[in-house]
């Protein structure tokens, strides 16, 4: 089309040579100083290179485009316009279409179909009663694993989580322990889910002077001279994790038994087994407890839940061609597969699991429908006669993104957060692989986007997203949290095309959906600096201790506190953990026990390590504990390392807690 413009003005220009010479130089003069001018490219347009798309430099000068860009330098205005041409796409857009490997194979499913009920209401009638027989067996597996067999004295065994111990941790219990008590002559049958190896605290956890993180929290096991000894468990440790390491229970079928509280006891011998690698103590611990040998006949039906889902779900995809029969009956499947089968939120009863799942699944079937009406999911599965890549490509994929904790536990990863990043081992190197894998996947969508001649629409969305986050990030006193799900409607859009690479992506991202809400229901993109730290150390200022006075006794040694004033008005009060069991606190405003020091006192014959902690206190919160002082069994004391140990052990809930009707069996 350019070169026929340049014809025709030469053409015109020839004429007007033959009728007046003295004009047609003054004419062109004056075209050559156009042509010249750094600031329009009319010769170019002379040279019959106009592009063929709207461009954004100004065509003329003087005219009111030409005012609108002329601040801004030609090779910016040249380079945005290049930017902008390639951007919109080829001049004839494709619109991508799977073809079939082996098409008589994948067809296969859909002709025998259509041979057997040649009558779409018969194969309506087929899709529903197949729907009906996905739920009544996930229903009648997972009552098979509610049940468990009475043991004998103990009575049916409570299902209880894999987090769920004795002890609340830090000053949590009270002083002396008095709110966890009784510290013996307790028990009852527990019944513990699989996997309970990979449950882990995710902020450092004090045990004397180590501190556990990333790893199952489980102290103690059998003694050191004997491997068949009787296992015994700081009271604190995870009673799922510990009846795992001591033979109880399988991590893969979960198993039921008996937990029996004995007291205090000395000497928590450390040791692998069973997959789990136990921590030693080597003083005293108020509450201990042991597992007795009982008859107990229980299955978490996880496996079994998951290989049913699987089967019911791969039919309706290699039968099913309509993709909202497809989607809106896969969604929910693999939703409730997740949330009460293969990663189930903390819970402490199956009526209460439910209850919950049911409070999200409204909100999550709204969003089910956004993302395929708006956000793509209809456009890559619409027309797509491909079942079996459809089926391994999406539907494997969201399998995989719906088992996050299993198929992705292996990155050490558990938060993007910062403070997880900073203290995670490889979390920051794991993250730079996954965002270059992204940045390569981003690169192909944005080549297959420009040949469908939809990137600059995508673009712009996705731009008016950047700014929000950075808008998010920006907001005082928040902090912008990416969850599991917020992540997949992030990225969704852009696998809104039917490639085969576009399949894979968007069946990962629809179950990390799943995964997260599932899991972890809707928790918002913004959170307090309160919420997002959870159990983690709160930056308060620490006590400082003098050298403290030992005095050594034939009967009795005693080791004597003292502490600087408090940093501020608003901490009123100390607290000094021995042992990590809370044994101090006193209040400045107390007259009846307003201590300016605090003695300890160690019966002669003694000889174990103790270990102290301190931290200052706001009404009845405690602060940051300082890291773990020892008074050792030779009564020297070793001062503690400079910085704080953690704030709690963790956010203890009611499912995690073993409730104290249990204890007294």
């Amino acid at each position: 089309m350019g070169e026929d413009s340049a014809e025709v003005r030469a053409q015109v220009r020839d004429v007007g040579r033959a009728n007046n010479s003295a004009t047609t130089s003054t004419t062109t003069v004056a075209l050559g100083d156009v042509t010249e001018h750094t600031d329009n490219p009319l010769g170019e347009l002379e040279a019959g290179n106009r592009p063929s798309q709207r461009s954004l430099i100004p065509e003329a000068p003087g005219s009111a485009s030409s005012s609108r860009w002329k601040w801004v330098p030609y090779p910016v205005r040249r380079f945005g316009e290049t930017v902008v041409n390639w951007a919109r796409g080829p001049p004839n857009p494709r619109n991508f279409k799977i073809d079939p490997l082996l098409p008589p194979t994948q067809h296969f499913p859909i002709v025998m179909l259509a041979k057997v009920l040649p009558q779409r209401k018969h194969r309506i009638l087929l899709f529903a009663f197949w729907l009906v027989m996905w739920i009544v067996t996930f229903a009648l597996v997972m009552r098979q694993g509610l049940v468990a067999s009475e043991i004998a004295g103990w009575g049916t065994p409570v299902k209880i989580s894999c987090g769920s111990t004795y002890w609340s941790g830090d000053n949590g219990c009270g002083l002396d322990g008095n709110l966890c008590r009784p510290f013996t002559d307790g028990g009852f049958a527990f019944k513990c889910p699989a996997s309970c190896a990979s449950y882990q605290v995710l902020n450092p956890h004090a045990v004397g002077d180590q501190e556990v993180v990333y790893r199952s929290l489980v102290v103690g096991g059998p003694p050191a001279d004997s491997a068949d000894g009787t296992a015994v468990y700081r009271g604190d440790s995870f009673i799922c994790g510990a009846a795992i390491h001591a033979g109880i229970v399988s991590n893969t079928d979960g198993g039921c038994g008996v937990v029996r509280l004995i007291g205090t006891q000395r000497d928590f011998n450390g040791s692998s087994r069973n997959g789990i690698s136990s921590l030693d103590f080597d003083s005293y611990f108020p509450l201990s407890f042991a597992f007795e040998n009982a008859e107990c006949a229980s299955r978490d039906m996880k496996w079994p839940l998951l290989a049913a889902s699987v089967v019911f779900s791969s039919v309706i995809s290699l039968f099913v061609t309509s993709p909202a029969a497809f989607f809106f009956s896969v969604f929910p499947g693999l939703y409730w597969t997740v949330g009460l089968a293969t990663d189930t939120p903390n819970y402490a009863s199956v009526p209460a699991l439910i209850s919950r799942e049911v409070g999200n699944f409204v909100p999550a079937m709204f969003t089910a429908w956004v993302m395929y009406d708006k956000m793509g999911v209809r456009r890559a599965l619409r027309g797509l006669s491909a079942q079996i890549e459809k089926t391994v490509l999406w539907l494997g994929a969201c399998w995989v993104g719906s088992l996050t904790n299993h198929t992705f536990d292996f990155i050490p990863i558990q938060r993007l957060t910062p403070h997880d990043l900073e203290q995670q081992p490889g979390a920051r190197a794991a993250l730079a692989i996954i965002i270059i894998i992204l940045l390569a996947i981003v690169s192909t969508q944005i080549w297959f986007f420009r040949q469908e001649a939809r990137l600059i629409r995508y673009l712009g969305f996705y731009l008016l997203l950047g700014v929000g986050l950075v808008i998010c990030v920006l907001l005082p006193d928040l902090n912008l949290r990416i969850h599991h799900y917020i992540m997949a409607l992030l990225l969704l859009p852009g696998t809104s095309m039917q490639t085969r690479p576009s399949l894979l992506y968007q069946g990962l991202l629809i179950g990390f959906f799943i995964n997260g809400i599932a899991r972890w229901g809707f928790d918002p993109l913004l959170q307090t600096s309160l919420a997002l730290r959870g159990d983690a150390q709160v930056g308060s200022p620490l006590p400082t201790i003098t050298a403290p006075v030992v005095n050594v006794g034939q009967n009795i040694s005693e080791i004597t506190f003292n502490w600087g004033s408090p940093p501020g008005p608003e901490y009123d009060g100390i607290s000094i953990l021995v042992n990590d069991v809370e044994r101090f606190r006193t209040y400045w405003d107390d007259d009846f026990n307003n201590s300016p020091n605090f003695t300890w006192a160690r019966r002669g014959g003694i000889e174990e390590n103790e270990y102290f902690r301190f931290a200052w206190m706001q009404g009845a919160d405690s602060e940051d504990y300082t890291k773990a002082g020892t008074w050792n069994s030779r009564h020297e004391w070793v001062d503690m390392a400079p910085g704080p140990s953690k704030k709690k052990a963790r956010n203890v809930v009611a499912a995690d807690l073993i409730p104290r009707d249990f204890l007294g069996r």
